[in-house]
């Protein structure tokens, strides 16, 4: 398992734009998760395109985490992985709303941060997801 692969297996890999799964509207998402003002409603790509997509969004979502966050390189695969992954999910200006879960991430304090995963309104939005990255920040191995 692999950041990349994991990304995958939550967010699909669709050719075609798809509304948003909480609106049902904007903003259109294709590929990977991807979304942007690149993509509209009627949207068709090619894996190239695809993959491109995918390579940039997680370079830019690990920029963004270890400019935000000085202990990120800390981490191990796994838990570094959960952190990006809630950053591909939601963007890091929500990320950064999770302030005692980070805090116990900086601390190593993994089942705290977990809990707290756990306990919010992103896990009641996205269980599935939110549950399985709390336990792979728990035990720091992938899940």
């Amino acid at each position: 398992m692999n950041l990349r692969e994991q990304l995958i297996g939550f967010e699909g890999y669709k050719h075609n734009a798809y509304p948003d799964p909480l609106t049902g509207a904007e903003p259109w998402t294709i590929g990977v998760g991807h979304t942007g003002p690149e993509v509209k409603k009627d949207s068709v790509w090619t894996d190239e395109q695809i993959n491109q997509a995918l390579d940039a969004d997680i370079a830019q979502k690990i920029s963004q985490c270890r400019q935000m966050f000085p202990w990120f390189d800390r981490l191990n695969e796994p838990r570094q992985a959960v952190i990006v992954g809630m950053c591909f999910q939601m963007g890091i200006n929500r990320l950064l709303k999770f302030q005692n879960t980070l805090a116990s991430v900086r601390d190593e304090r993994y089942a705290n941060a977990a809990e707290g995963m756990r306990q919010s309104q992103w896990a009641r939005q996205t269980p599935k997801r939110a549950y399985r990255l709390a336990h792979q920040m728990e035990t720091g191995e992938w899940s």
